[in-house]
């Protein structure tokens, strides 16, 4: 196992943070570039989105926490500033989606998933140095959120809103969604950034709200006969359950067990930790013989072969938390075969998915078996943040 957490250190600081910190600084404009593609080429005039820099912030945040290095603070720093200057909304709330390169914002709406990033970051920021103005900022984001996005009579969060928090017709994170007011991906990226701001603020609304978040997944979102999580839904919680997405279901039982530790209540643990159990179990459906984990598949398709186009590739997020979810059930549930799992994924990602030449991950090995190299290398959706999480997950797990 030290092997292995030395394994983890070395990708952590010479393939991930080193090429962030080397490739990705802005000098121009400020902040950190938008986007450079599949072959690792710079684009210059990308857009920065507000995830990305979300990301960056956590990323280099806990990256200080976790190994004490100064290079690793002026980063999260220099993240932390960029956002206070750029992204934060100071007439409405909340945070912009999108800034041209120059940082000028060109996507004003509010778009929750990346407000709960912002918390995320903003409270390991804190959780790292203590910095006061990150903690008000989380907790300034976390209001915003209650007071404009929770749905108190359906209950749960509505996925987004215009800069002035009026309703919206697109509410989309990305073209491959559906259009649904409330979304399984948006409560798992609420429940992860309340958990970490619940850390370092044991504030009574906040503490009631991550519980009602645990209380919405094992209800609404757990569906009650796969034991995989749903995806997309209307105001009253209905929708179609026709996608199987097998990374987000083992992220969900690590982030669910998170929660639950940091709540303390042992009844509740009691309660919910079965439930978990079966949300892993359901989600290694989707490891296959070369010990990867698929990304997802639509209900009754054949599992062999693979679901075509990304379904079938084996995309670098969702090894990252098949790593931790699988070792999360090694840890809480004793299952040794679920270590030998997560040892496998581990084994196929570091021969596969790094780029051990030029620093950072490939999006995913196609189901040919080729490198995809027509997504990103590093842009709005492919950012340090699985990656680095997975590192640190293991080196504090084993450590």
């Amino acid at each position: 196992m030290e092997a292995l957490k030395a394994d983890m250190r070395q990708v952590l600081e010479e393939n991930i943070l080193q090429y962030w910190m080397e490739r990705m600084v802005d000098e121009e404009h400020g902040g950190f570039y938008g986007r450079r593609d599949g072959e690792d080429h710079l684009i210059k005039d990308a857009p920065k989105g507000a995830v990305l820099n979300a990301r960056i912030l956590w990323t280099f945040s806990a990256a200080y926490r976790v190994l004490s290095k100064p290079a690793y603070l002026d980063m999260a720093l220099r993240a932390k500033e960029y956002i206070l200057n750029h992204f934060i909304d100071y007439e409405y709330g909340g945070v912009y989606w999108m800034l041209d390169f120059k940082g000028n914002p060109i996507d004003c709406r509010k778009q929750i998933y990346a407000i709960g990033f912002m918390i995320y970051g903003f409270s390991e920021l804190y959780r790292a140095t203590g910095d006061e103005k990150a903690l008000k900022t989380a907790i300034q984001l976390f209001n915003d959120i209650e007071r404009h996005a929770y749905d108190s009579q359906n209950n749960g969060y509505i996925e987004a809103l215009t800069r002035e928090w009026q309703p919206i017709g697109d509410m989309r994170l990305s073209d491959k969604d559906e259009n649904g007011s409330r979304t399984m991906n948006t409560h798992l990226h609420i429940l992860e950034p309340y958990t970490n701001l619940y850390r370092v603020w044991k504030d009574k609304e906040l503490e009631q709200q991550l519980r009602n978040l645990i209380h919405i997944f094992v209800t609404k979102i757990v569906n009650a006969h796969s034991s995989h999580l749903d995806l997309f839904f209307d105001d009253h919680w209905m929708g179609a359950r026709d996608i199987v997405s097998y990374g987000h279901d083992i992220e969900a039982a690590w982030l669910l067990t998170e929660a639950l530790e940091i709540l303390g209540d042992e009844q509740l643990i009691s309660e919910i930790m079965p439930i978990v159990n079966r949300i892993a179990q359901a989600a290694e459906e989707g490891i296959q013989p070369c010990g990867a984990m698929l990304d997802e598949r639509r209900v009754g398709e054949s599992m062999s072969p693979p679901l075509k186009g990304q379904g079938g590739d084996f995309v670098w997020w969702v090894q990252c938390e098949c790593i931790i979810g699988e070792l999360n059930q090694w840890q809480h549930f004793g299952d040794n075969e679920a270590l030998a799992r997560a040892l496998r994924c581990w084994e196929y990602t570091k021969q596969h998915l790094i780029d051990w030449e030029h620093g950072e991950w490939y999006w995913s090995i196609l189901e040919n078996g080729k490198i995809n190299l027509d997504d990103d290398k590093a842009g709005p959706w492919k950012c340090p943040y699985h990656n680095t999480r997975m590192c640190i997950e293991v080196m504090e797990r084993i450590g």
